[in-house]
């Protein structure tokens, strides 16, 4: 494979770098500092809709990493981040990345906010039962293309709240039984793996989570369902993905459905004015990691997932009693 050649030269304000390099630097300084843990899986589509950008300059972005030795290929699709660790299939977000100077500040892109319209379409639904997802009508109701339209289906389908049968999409219906199940799931399994994960945590990781939280804290209630998201994902999905144990991060990637219908009906239910414990409880597991108290945060982090689990039950049955179930023009009775 060609080199490609970036140029390294300091970013001046106001001067534009290629689309290209700024992924590069952006996934370059992920790799090094461990947001992006070892073996994470690079696909062209979900990096695109990440940067907010076309798949050519992911794809030259990848090139450039994988000829400096920071990805490497594997038999399946994409790359694998870093030189070391067995592929590690995660939901990518803003969390697992790391601003090398220039992005700081950046707002969230367009198609991730699209994407966060979408999955709440279609979790509201979903929590009514299955329902087929059409997939033109999808591309037409929010003004982009059938391309865009499936990346953002594939997205859902990775968080566990779609899937595909017989060429068509569907809804992952989602009732107090699957919730339960899938909350059940979390409780054997992330302790478990927090344990395994906190010897190989970096600091600096840790620590960028710690002061994401205490900023988090103190705008509290204020915070959209994006910045919800990455809250919960610095505890269960970049933490935890330290974890070297790969069969149970895959399992626990299944479990992802649970962790996204809290963090919407939280948003819905609750208000702009409502209150949850959740990051106080999240605080509690960051300072025992902090401190070396590993079995405590592992303790913590159990409890944080029975109340959870508790409140998402509690959250189910009001939306039901409050709601029916919402027209949505691309999902199908």
């Amino acid at each position: 494979m060609d080199t490609l050649a970036i140029d390294r030269r300091p970013h001046r304000p106001g001067e534009k770098r290629p689309a290209y390099a700024r992924i590069c630097d952006t996934l370059r300084a992920s790799i090094e500092a461990g947001t992006l843990p070892p073996g994470a899986v690079l696909l062209e589509g979900p990096l695109a809709h990440l940067f907010g950008s076309s798949r050519s300059p992911v794809k030259q972005a990848l090139a450039q990493l994988e000829s400096e030795g920071l990805a490497r290929r594997f038999e399946g699709r994409g790359l694998l981040a870093g030189a070391v660790g067995a592929p590690l299939r995660l939901d990518l977000g803003r969390q697992h990345l790391t601003p090398d100077g220039a992005d700081e500040g950046r707002e969230p892109d367009a198609a991730t906010a699209l994407y966060y319209v979408i999955e709440q379409e279609i979790l509201l639904r979903s929590l009514f039962g299955r329902f087929r997802i059409n997939e033109l009508a999808l591309a037409r109701h929010h003004g982009v293309g059938r391309t865009v339209a499936r990346d953002l289906l594939q997205k859902a389908q990775q968080a566990g709240i779609v899937v595909k049968e017989d060429a068509h999409w569907w809804t992952v219906p989602l009732d107090e039984g699957r919730l339960r199940d899938l909350y059940r799931l979390r409780e054997l399994l992330e302790p478990a793996a927090l344990v395994e994960a906190a010897g190989h945590l970096p600091n600096d990781v840790l620590g960028t989570v710690a002061a994401r939280l205490t900023a988090a804290i103190g705008r509290f209630p204020r915070l959209s369902i994006g910045e919800l998201n990455e809250l919960e994902q610095d505890i269960h999905a970049t933490c935890l993905g330290f974890c070297p144990n790969r069969a149970i991060l895959e399992a626990l990637y299944r479990s992802r459905a649970s962790l996204i219908s809290g963090k919407h009906m939280q948003s819905i239910l609750m208000g702009p004015e409502g209150t949850d414990p959740f990051l106080e409880e999240h605080a509690s597991i960051v300072s025992a990691l902090q401190a070396g108290r590993v079995e405590a945060a592992a303790a913590a982090l159990l409890a944080h997932l029975s109340a959870s689990r508790e409140k998402g039950v509690e959250r189910l049955a009001a939306y039901h009693r409050r709601f029916s179930a919402p027209a949505i023009a691309y999902i199908m009775d």
